[in-house]
């Protein structure tokens, strides 16, 4: 990865959306490591810690939920980390919350609103 550019690691098991928020977040000039599953999640973080992380809640193998707090818990790392998930699951977006998510989107995800609230939240890093 070029080290000039942010490291962001975008977890999403959808591949459609996670091909259309990898090529918009690239083209935006960000590094971005794509994972598909918590596995791909856990094995990455397990080498490198990126600039931020955005990952949906629903995922196979290790939650978005599980993610959050093995990157605040076992890490102890304060990388920022966006959360996106169906606006009617209150329930885990709450968890996501206190558990030291940074910040919610709902899906269906505008990459345009992505890009503002990771750029934001890089801005206070």
């Amino acid at each position: 990865m070029d080290i000039s550019k942010p490291r962001l690691l975008l977890a999403e098991d959808d591949e459609l959306l996670a091909s259309l928020l990898h090529f918009r977040l690239e083209k935006a000039g960000y590094s971005v490591k794509l994972a598909n599953d918590g596995r791909a999640v856990k094995e990455f973080l397990s080498s490198e810690i990126p600039d931020i992380i955005v990952s949906d809640i629903m995922m196979p193998y290790f939650s978005g939920i599980e993610l959050i707090s093995y990157v605040r818990k076992e890490l102890a790392s304060q990388v920022p980390i966006i959360i996106i998930s169906t606006a009617g699951n209150e329930e885990n977006v709450l968890s996501a919350f206190e558990l030291g998510a940074n910040d919610f989107i709902a899906k269906p995800v505008s990459p345009s609103e992505l890009l503002v609230r990771v750029g934001r939240e890089l801005s206070k890093v």
